[in-house]
Parts: structure tokens; C-alpha cells; sequence
């Protein structure tokens, strides 16, 4: 039985989730996600705690943002787009057991406390601007479990991991 309560996308998310796992869901429709919807999810993390477990796609990354924004302490579950994909979707319910297994033993949560590394120290570290940045991150994402995300994005979740530059030189 998993403590927290998952949030996710659709209802074919919680079958897939269920399917393995003993865990209670709230779905937020998509990009449909209401003012109400919102507020039971902080009321539930307040009493249980919520993981966000969304899909690796550029929907459910404006929902992770727009739900970590508006509620603090949430954890975070990732899964990367190959790992959760068919031929034309991808999606949590794409993803078999050991993936989903993966990202729920990986738990990230961003702490008030934030990190003070810039977009120069991604630069200098080519994490960015460089032809091979790109994979760079990807290895980091992995070691982090924080998803694959462009410069930007790693920056800001490494930042609320609070990690510092010294854990990002490999």
C-alpha cells in the first residue's frame, strides 16, 4: 500500500497504476485541471501527502509546474518518454511495473531551500551550449531522477533539489 495519493492525468493512468500497485489516485483531467481539483489536492497532501505522477509530455509538465507552484511539499514521480511509449502515445499507462516501480522508489521533492547555480555554471560545465549538452543532462536527469528537460528546466529542478555544482561535475 502506498501512503501518499498519486495524481494523475487520466483514468487510464490510475487503471495502469492499480493494476500493480494498492494506491488511491485523483485524476486531473488533463490541461482541464479546475480551481476545485487543485484544492483537494492540497487538502489531501495536507492529510496524506501526493505524489505527481504525470506523463513525460509537455501537458503534463505544465500541470507538474502549475501543481508544485501552487502547492509546496508535493512529490514528484518520473518516468522518461521512451519508457512510457507506443508507437503514437506516451503516457503513464504505457509504462510497465518496473518503470513505474523505478520512479516511485525515486521520489523527488523540491525544498524551499533553492540552489545558486546559473545558467553560466550549466555553460561552464557543458550542460549547455555545447554539441553534446543534450546527453550531459540526460545522465544528470537520470542520477536525479528529475526527468529529461531542456537547460532551463534542469536548471530550475536542480536548484530546488539544491544540488550543488560539485554534484553536477562527473
Amino acid at each position: 500500500m502506498i501512503k501518499e495519493v498519486i495524481v494523475v492525468e487520466g483514468k487510464n493512468d490510475s487503471l495502469r497504476l492499480k493494476s500493480f500497485f494498492d494506491v488511491e489516485t485523483i485524476e486531473t483531467h488533463g490541461l482541464g485541471l479546475s480551481k476545485e481539483t487543485i484544492a483537494y489536492i492540497k487538502e489531501v497532501n495536507e492529510k496524506r501527502g501526493v505524489i505527481l505522477f504525470l506523463d513525460p509530455d509537455s501537458p503534463g509538465e505544465k500541470i507538474r509546474k502549475r501543481l508544485n507552484d501552487e502547492i509546496p511539499g508535493l512529490k514528484n514521480a518520473f518516468i522518461l518518454k521512451e519508457d512510457a511509449r507506443t508507437k503514437k502515445k506516451v503516457g503513464v499507462e504505457h509504462a510497465n511495473k518496473e518503470v513505474l516501480e523505478e520512479a516511485l522508489n525515486n521520489l523527488v521533492s523540491y525544498s524551499e531551500k533553492k540552489g545558486d547555480i546559473t545558467m553560466l555554471d550549466l555553460y561552464d560545465l557543458g550542460l549547455m551550449g555545447s554539441d553534446n549538452s543534450d546527453e550531459k543532462r540526460n545522465i544528470l536527469s537520470r542520477k536525479y531522477h528529475i526527468g529529461k528537460c531542456n537547460a532551463k528546466t534542469f536548471l530550475k529542478r536542480i536548484n530546488l533539489l539544491g544540488i550543488s555544482i560539485d554534484d553536477l561535475k562527473y
